[in-house]
């Protein structure tokens, strides 16, 4: 199914076009597409090209359908989307450090080198890749729990990536932040956020800054963009609603996306949410809604491009859903016995890398063994990254205030440096503070 814009009493409408359309001269939908006439009596719509999926037998998925009058604008799907023997390798090198990483954080959690939480986004690659590797070092990203892979799509090193989740003094944050708190000023990564929906307000302030500064401080290079990353579970929650708000009354240049894997820990997307058409919420706050194959780079690619580009043009906020799936548990203490398995096959069958790695093939963009040579390429980086975080000194100890309170040594930390609760006279005459 692919789909039209139509205006109608001052909405956009989104309106299934019979799939029998010839396909041969689509062309991505813009923002600002021509409008078409609007046909009320048009079927029934869905709110998913993918389409929500549910499972009561192993074996025959059935569809879970709910009918409305969809207000929103989402881009055609084409089945040619181009790219160059640069850009195809690049997002390929790029997924693939994802997965692969993850993979080797599993393995040395297992071994006990990790601990805490930690969830991995073995599965949703496609959506880290086709956004952030669009993004200019200056524009921003917020993420969630799941952060490892956006801060290695953004840059991070991985040698700084693992050590943060040996805990050592060499990660990106110093051994501080763990496996839910990724940070780096350097490249932009604003944190990765473990309460649910809180790193929203974080990127909306964000986007607020670059058009402050582009606006009123007059700094016209000032044309950076905000990304906030958060999942379908986030989406009921009132920072996600106040601050949809805020973007669109300010237009401010920040696009929401949604990684919709269809699961909030054990609850499914379609149990907990009374509509599971999440990009539909763009609309009521006066910005588009876009839903986008998450399991395909290339289609994650365009949508990012026009929402993206405008947000750097001055237009404003876009809400994007991108449909994907996790291939792991929850976290990795999660032993993943909810999910049915024809559902998990289903997907699996639906692998993003193994996707792009047929279309590579296909257009002669690359061959086997360059691709080799890049697994190799990343299997090597990753021991190197386990090496070096293995050998990194822990933090000091001294350090454990740090970036807790305004001013430490005003309280953990003495002016010798020394920790004021060493001092056995540490609580004395302080009852009343």
């Amino acid at each position: 199914m692919s789909f039209t814009a139509t205006k109608f009493s001052h909405s956009l409408l989104a309106v299934p076009v019979n799939s029998s359309t010839p396909r041969s001269n689509e062309k991505p939908l813009s923002f600002s597409s021509d409008l078409f006439k609007h046909n009320p009596s048009s079927s029934s719509f869905l709110g998913s090209t993918q389409k929500f999926l549910r499972f009561n037998s192993p074996t025959k998925p059935f569809l879970h359908r709910r009918s409305s009058s969809p207000v929103a604008v989402l881009l055609q799907q084409t089945s040619n989307l181009l790219i160059t023997k640069e850009e195809g390798l690049l997002l390929y090198e790029d997924m693939v450090l994802g997965r692969s990483f993850e993979d080797k954080c599993a393995e040395m959690y297992y071994r006990g080198k990790m601990f805490g939480f930690v969830h991995l986004y073995n599965g949703q690659e496609a959506v880290s890749t086709g956004f952030i590797k669009y993004l200019r070092k200056e524009d921003c990203i917020v993420s969630t729990y799941r952060d490892h892979v956006h801060a290695l799509s953004k840059g991070v090193p991985s040698r700084a990536v693992m050590s943060e989740l040996f805990g050592k003094a060499t990660g990106c944050c110093r051994g501080q932040g763990g496996s839910m708190h990724m940070f780096s000023k350097e490249h932009n990564v604003l944190g990765g956020f473990a309460f649910i929906g809180e790193g929203i307000p974080v990127a909306t302030g964000a986007a607020f800054s670059m058009k402050y500064k582009r606006e009123v401080l007059n700094q016209a290079d000032s044309d950076n963009v905000a990304l906030a990353f958060f999942g379908d579970g986030t989406c009921n929650n009132g920072q996600f609603f106040e601050c949809l708000n805020m973007a669109a009354l300010w237009k401010l240049p920040i696009v929401f996306v949604v990684e919709n894997n269809l699961w909030a820990i054990g609850m499914s997307h379609i149990r907990a949410t009374s509509d599971p058409q999440i990009w539909k919420k763009g609309p009521a706050f006066g910005m588009p809604g876009v839903h986008v194959d998450g399991m395909d780079v290339l289609k994650v690619r365009e949508v990012a491009k026009e929402a993206i580009d405008r947000a750097r043009r001055g237009e404003g906020p876009t809400l994007v859903e991108c449909e994907t799936y996790r291939f792991r548990g929850h976290s990795l203490a999660d032993p993943d016995e909810l999910r049915n398995p024809a559902e998990k096959d289903h997907y699996a069958a639906r692998d993003p890398i193994t996707a792009l790695k047929k279309y590579l093939f296909e257009n002669k963009l690359a061959t086997e063994q360059e691709l080799k040579t890049i697994d190799k390429k990343i299997d090597e980086s990753l021991e190197d990254a386990v090496e070096f975080a293995e050998k990194s000194p822990q933090p000091q100890r001294s350090q454990l205030l740090e970036n807790v309170f305004a001013d430490p040594k005003g309280f953990g930390i003495g002016p010798d440096g020394r920790y004021r609760c060493e001092d056995p006279k540490f609580t004395e005459g302080t009852a009343h503070v």
